[in-house]
């Protein structure tokens, strides 16, 4: 079985042991969706705004000296959005109403991102996953950077360089 449809099924339980949730969604730490149960909402999108407030709480926790990040939760006058690590690689956002039980919220949310944590790190790596037949073209791994190269949630860092040529002086006419 898939990845994806192992955690598929884990977010499809905990729609069954939350009450007042109303969805959820499995992402990269890149922002790149894993599975969804979000009716209702573009998941591309939530994918990608929980991997800006994941670099934004990753910074933070730095920032303050609270050690790795692990969870964030966010109230809106419609209800919650909860986001849970899962893993160094992957991260579990759910949505719901405002009259959950957050502390019921909590509880599974981090259960369910450690078996997140979990099918990811077991089942995906080279010749698993929804393309495991294609073999990766030859360009993208030249350009792939090292994984652990920097910390989740922070940004390359560009060093300027002078550039190869004298640019003329100006003249002004």
């Amino acid at each position: 079985m898939a990845v994806e449809t192992d955690v598929l099924d884990e977010l499809r339980r905990l729609r069954t042991r939350i009450p007042r949730l109303t969805g959820s969604l499995a992402a990269t730490v890149d922002g790149l969706v894993l599975a969804h149960d979000v009716p209702g909402t573009e998941p591309e999108g939530l994918a990608a705004l929980t991997a800006a407030a994941l670099g934004v709480a990753y910074r933070m926790t730095d920032a303050a000296a609270r050690g790795d990040f692990r969870e964030l939760l966010v109230r809106g006058s419609g209800g919650y959005v909860a986001t849970y690590a899962a893993g160094t690689t992957a991260v579990l956002t759910l949505l719901a109403e405002d009259r959950v039980n957050v502390g019921r919220l909590h509880l599974e949310g981090r259960r369910s991102g450690a078996r997140i944590a979990d099918l990811v790190a077991t089942g995906v790596g080279p010749g698993t996953g929804r393309h495991a037949d294609r073999p990766p073209p030859e360009e993208h791994l030249a350009t792939v950077p090292p994984a652990g190269d920097r910390p989740i949630g922070t940004l390359p860092v560009r060093t300027p360089q002078r550039p190869p040529h004298q640019p003329r002086p100006h003249t002004g006419i």
